[in-house]
């Protein structure tokens, strides 16, 4: 589960973290942008306000004739800048959305300006900070300014000779109002950062449909599966690739040790080796060194270097069970080729975080979607094995994307 401000208010350490603090600049800067958002929608707002003044004021077809200019005006310009400017507030609130929360935001408008349900959606989004905005923001402004007054309002009673409990009094619920104004400013800002990103970054429209699969017939069919082929890579493969190194190694000393052929037979022979080396890691466990030696976030990050898309990589650093460190790294490994292969995606962004006793892993692509785990033998293959294990492979992938696959496993230690 993603960790966002409305769900940090409700931890008891909550203000002992930095999410007040996070909360509280999400709060500034929405100040900032509300206001800079009614400056910039002066330009064209003021002749369709011009407009309707006008014909207030006027009574005859001469003015009726100007408000209509008027209004003609100024519906063009928000026509031709209302659209532009929803969607750089969209792409600057998408830097925002960081303070209030982890989760990864999908990509933004990918097709025309005026038919694309992004550039809606932040107008829409747009309505939101220039209305309800100023709203909670002024009921935060009237209780910050009782939590200033009160210090003036102590300093006046001692003034004016008031008891001391008096003074202990209203000092007191003074002091008592700064975490009301911190609780409060988390959750006004965390609700409206949830609409915000509701409007601007909605979850796909199709629900995340579960890809699950017998866990008994997985229990046995995996390690059954598994057992053949480390028998096989260990009694056939390793067997002629070892026979074969010692050949070549044979071959070379029987070439002058300057001679084109020998320096070609010792690359070869370096390579017979190195080879021999990795089959040797891939039986010992069928996973990769840097999985087993380093953890989930080296070994992912060694996937997005070696890939074709731009990876974004976003993977707690902690260790895990080994069992749970390999079926994430087996879901990402598949994600990553579906989106490459398939997908057509250019960016794709993968979150793994510990979440109470469960590890989750999404994967999210900014591609064509339109996947069918049904007709995917890897992700079912991947839904039992988190089966397997007790956790669940989940996967969404609406017609014009994204692709989100989603993997929760137990990690409870």
């Amino acid at each position: 589960m993603t960790v966002t401000l409305l769900r940090a208010v409700n931890e008891r350490r909550f203000l002992v973290t930095a999410w007040p603090w996070r909360g509280f600049a999400y709060s500034a800067t929405t100040a900032v942008a509300s206001g800079l958002l009614w400056l910039l929608l002066a330009v064209p707002l003021a002749p369709v306000f011009s407009a309707g003044l006008v014909l207030y004021t006027g009574r005859t077809s001469g003015y009726l004739i100007v408000a209509a200019g008027l209004g003609l005006v100024g519906v063009g310009l928000l026509a031709l800048l209302g659209p532009r400017l929803a969607l750089s507030m969209a792409r600057a609130e998408r830097w925002r959305l960081r303070l209030v929360g982890d989760a990864p935001l999908p990509p933004g408008r990918r097709g025309d300006l005026y038919t694309d349900p992004a550039t809606w959606r932040a107008v829409a989004y747009v309505v939101l900070l220039g209305v309800v905005g100023p709203m909670w923001l002024g009921v935060l402004g009237v209780i910050g300014l009782l939590v200033v007054s009160t210090p003036i309002a102590v300093h006046h009673r001692i003034s004016v000779m008031d008891s001391p409990a008096g003074i202990v009094g209203r000092a007191g619920g003074g002091l008592l109002l700064i975490p009301v104004l911190l609780y409060l400013t988390a959750l006004f800002g965390g609700a409206h950062a949830a609409l915000a990103r509701m409007l601007l970054y909605p979850e796909p429209s199709e629900e995340l449909v579960e890809v699950a699969r017998s866990r008994t017939r997985l229990a046995h069919a995996f390690d059954a599966e598994r057992l053949r082929i480390e028998r096989d890579l260990h009694d056939i493969a390793q067997q002629r690739l070892v026979a074969l190194t010692m050949q070549i190694g044979m071959a070379r000393l029987d070439l002058p040790p300057s001679s084109p052929a020998a320096a070609a037979m010792s690359a070869a022979h370096e390579q017979a080796k190195t080879l021999m080396a990795e089959l040797r890691d891939l039986i010992r466990g069928i996973s990769p060194r840097t999985l087993r030696e380093l953890g989930l976030r080296a070994a992912v990050e060694e996937l997005a270097a070696a890939s074709s898309v731009e990876v974004r990589v976003d993977v707690a650093s902690a260790r895990f069970p080994a069992e749970v460190e390999t079926i994430a790294y087996a879901a990402i490994s598949e994600a990553l080729a579906n989106a490459v292969k398939h997908a057509a995606a250019t960016e794709v962004t993968v979150t793994a975080r510990r979440q109470g006793d469960r590890l989750s892993v999404e994967v999210r692509d900014g591609g064509g979607g339109g996947a069918d785990p049904v007709r995917g033998s890897g992700l079912t293959g991947l839904a039992d094995r988190a089966a397997a294990a007790g956790g669940r492979l989940l996967m969404s992938s609406p017609p014009g994307g994204p692709t989100v696959l989603r993997v929760e496993l137990p990690c409870a230690s």
